[in-house]
């Protein structure tokens, strides 16, 4: 294992993606976060079926932040529910994941 770790989440919408990335990234929880183009959610909620456009992100961080991370992202999240889930890297880059685990 690289001992880095992918975050993903999906946020209501682009501004809030982006508050909370910064946020992230200024607290050092992650070293980036990529706020990707809006997605079209359809999901099963209180017994219906949604519809709608979502934003989701990648956040890039080291398996010892990841639960940190995780509960950081939920606190500032809108959603009751929000999906946040890792994934953890299995080989990456030297380069890249020495820079994950220290971005400076």
């Amino acid at each position: 294992m690289s001992g880095i770790v992918s975050v993903y989440a999906i946020f209501a919408d682009a501004e809030e993606a982006g508050r909370i990335g910064r946020d992230m990234v200024e607290r050092r929880l992650a070293a980036c976060v990529n706020i990707l183009a809006p997605c079209r959610s359809i999901y099963r909620w209180r017994e219906g079926i949604e519809e709608a456009q979502e934003v989701p992100a990648i956040f890039k961080t080291t398996s010892e932040r990841t639960e940190e991370l995780i509960a950081a992202i939920g606190d500032a999240h809108s959603y009751e529910v929000p999906a946040i889930v890792a994934w953890p890297i299995a080989a990456a880059d030297e380069r890249y994941r020495q820079w994950v685990i220290d971005p400076n």
